[in-house]
Parts: C-alpha cells; structure tokens; sequence
C-alpha cells in the first residue's frame, strides 16, 4: 500500500505543480471544475445514490453552480485593482468557513447528531456543495492573485499551500505509524492518533521555517506564516476527519479507485477542500 501512494504521488504531484504553474488562467479553471466534477461523482455514494443516473444529477449540478460562479465573477474580476478580494467572493469564503465550523461540531459529536443528516439526502447534498464549490473558488482566488502584474505569484501562493497540506500529511503518517498510541477520533477514523497530528503540525511548521529561511523572511513573516501553517494543517485534518465521518456513515472505505494507494480524488483532496477557502481568506484580511 505504502509503495502505492508513494509512486502515485510521485506522478500526482509533478503534475499538480505544473497545471499550477503553466495552464493559462481560464484552462486552470477548466482543470480543477472538471477535478470539482469528479470528486461531486465520488460525492454521490455518500449520499446513498447508487443508480448512476442520480450521481450524474449532482455532478451537473455542481458543474451549474461553479459554471454560475465563473461567469457572475471572473478570475480578473475576483481581485480589485487595489488587490482587495471581491466582497462576493469573500462571503462565500465566510459562509465555507461556518461550514466547517459545523462539520467539526459534527465530527466530534458523531455519531450522536448523525441522526438527522443521514436519513436526508437533501442535507448531504447540501454538504457536498458547501465543501466542493468554495473549493473552486478558493483555488481560483490564489491563483488569480496579482495576475496581471506577477503570473506566477498566485502559482507560489497554492504550491504554498500544496506544500503545508503534504508535509501535514507526511508528518501525521509517519508520527502516528511511529509513536500514535492515543486515539484521536476512534467513532471517525481508528486510525488517527493525537501523536500523528501533532507530528504532523510540527513537521509543516519545519518545512515551513525552512522555506523561510532560505527567503530571508523577517520575524513578523515568521510569526505570520507559522501561525498559518499551524492552522492550516489543523484544518486539514478536519477535511480528512469529515470525509471519514460521510463516509462511515454511509459505509464506504474509499471515495473510489481512480488512484492507487490513495483511493478517490475525495479521498485525495479532502483535506485541500478545508484548507483552500481558509487559506485564501487568511491571505485576503493578512496578506503573506
């Protein structure tokens, strides 16, 4: 299994850098609604839709509402020329931001407020929305970040971001496999362990630093990309935790198996649709 994510990470992750960096803007959008597109097929099992033709309604309807966002708000529109984030934009990244407020009560309340949400369709489809569509926007708004004026600034913002959630994510793995002894959500996911997510925080925080100093940053950068980092490596752990959560309640142990070792594409950006709206927004009201 180990030797199967390490080789599809090895092809994925390439891969992912270079859409970032060299896809035009409006090709990029195209990229990640069609990644939008399939993780929304994915989404359809967790909603207890097994006929394909009800898959298919979700997916088009995801497509509609990104489709809807791509044309009231553009990539150039979603920054003002002072470099201020769209105020449409950013109340959509709010209203992510509650989402996730919520998924973690219910995460950590799971299964004793599960009642409702599970025998309605409706709602985890509403929950599929809340964390898929902000998730597009969210990568549209980084990489659309001073286009004009510097192409590759918004490329460094998400591969900053790409770089925080993989290090979190290598650092959880090996921590927990080394030294997880206590469980950190055993009703959600058995598997995790307060020892992986702490190594896993440390272990971005490291990666982070490192970056820092090889950039010259100055204390206040320090403080201010540590303080993120932190965070951010937090909430992908929620976004993992979620997904655990939707997908136990409706007993499924992968989002799918178009990729080896790692599952689905839920299975792969579940912690980047938690991460993305957070991180924009802490760029939007901080700056980096």
């Amino acid at each position: 299994m180990l030797k199967q994510r390490i080789i599809t990470a090895l092809i994925l992750a390439p891969a992912a850098i270079a859409a970032i960096f060299f896809l035009p803007l409006q090709w990029f959008a195209a990229v990640i609604m069609g990644l939008i597109a399939l993780g929304a097929w994915e989404w359809g099992p967790l909603m207890g839709f097994a006929k394909k033709r009800r898959r298919l309604a979700f997916v088009l309807t995801n497509i509609a509402l990104v489709g809807a966002l791509w044309f009231f708000i553009p990539p150039g529109d979603i920054w003002s020329l002072t470099g201020e984030l769209s105020w449409q934009v950013e109340a959509i990244f709010w209203l992510a931001v509650a989402w996730w407020i919520v998924s973690a009560l219910l995460t950590i309340l799971y299964p004793r407020c599960s009642k409702f949400w599970s025998s309605h369709r409706s709602v985890r489809g509403l929950f599929g929305w809340l964390t898929l569509i902000p998730t597009w926007l969210a990568f549209m708004a980084l990489r659309a970040s001073d286009y004009t004026i510097e192409p590759y600034h918004g490329a460094q913002l998400l591969l900053a971001l790409f770089i925080m959630v993989w290090a979190a994510d290598i650092g959880a793995y090996f921590a927990g496999k080394s030294f997880g002894k206590h469980k950190l959500m055993p009703n959600v996911s058995p598997g995790k362990t307060m020892e992986g997510m702490i190594g896993g925080i440390a272990f971005a925080c490291l990666i982070v630093a490192a970056g820092g100093l090889i950039l010259s940053w100055t204390s206040t950068q320090f403080i201010t990309a540590l303080c993120v980092t932190a965070g951010i490596s937090i909430v992908s752990v929620l976004g993992d935790l979620s997904e655990s959560m939707l997908k136990r309640q409706a007993g499924v142990k992968d989002s799918g198996t178009i990729l080896p070792g790692h599952g689905g594409i839920l299975d792969r950006i579940d912690s980047l649709t938690a991460t993305a709206p957070v991180f924009a927004l802490c760029y939007a009201l901080i700056g980096w």
